[in-house]
């Protein structure tokens, strides 16, 4: 038997402990980023609820024409279509690291989510800018 073969059918190392830790970090905190984003649609949704129901009791002026409960809204469904994805990436690492497979590639989940998050405030301050 010539080493190669050996090399071959040799069990590989188990990986070191802290490196499925730091993939649990990773894990926890996109979960705690899904539930930022659905607690701060959910207070932008209700804000909005809020100020037409001071309206309506004649403390302010006018009745708000904003589209905060549609942005709450979408936030929240933000929140959890996030926390989906990183249950499939959480698993999908695991799976990698058992395997032994490649794990130099950048996540999609996080570029994605980044690129969504900066278009979603350039719009809101340009919304900001020009509605004042």
């Amino acid at each position: 038997m010539s080493d190669n073969e050996t090399k071959e059918t040799e069990p590989k190392p188990p990986l070191d402990p802290r490196v499925y830790l730091a993939a649990e970090r990773t894990f926890l905190a996109w979960i705690r980023t899904g539930l930022a984003l659905m607690g701060f649609g959910f207070v932008v949704a209700r804000f909005g609820l809020f100020l037409r129901e001071l309206a309506y009791t004649g403390r302010t002026g006018e009745v708000p024409r904003g589209s905060s409960t549609g942005v709450g809204t979408g936030l929240v469904m933000l929140g959890v279509v996030l926390t989906i994805f990183a249950i499939a990436r959480y698993v999908h690492l695991l799976r990698q690291l058992h395997t032994g497979g490649d794990l130099h590639r950048p996540s999609k989940l996080a570029l994605f989510l980044g690129s969504g998050l900066a278009a979603i405030g350039l719009m809101m301050s340009l919304y900001l800018l020009l509605g004042s």
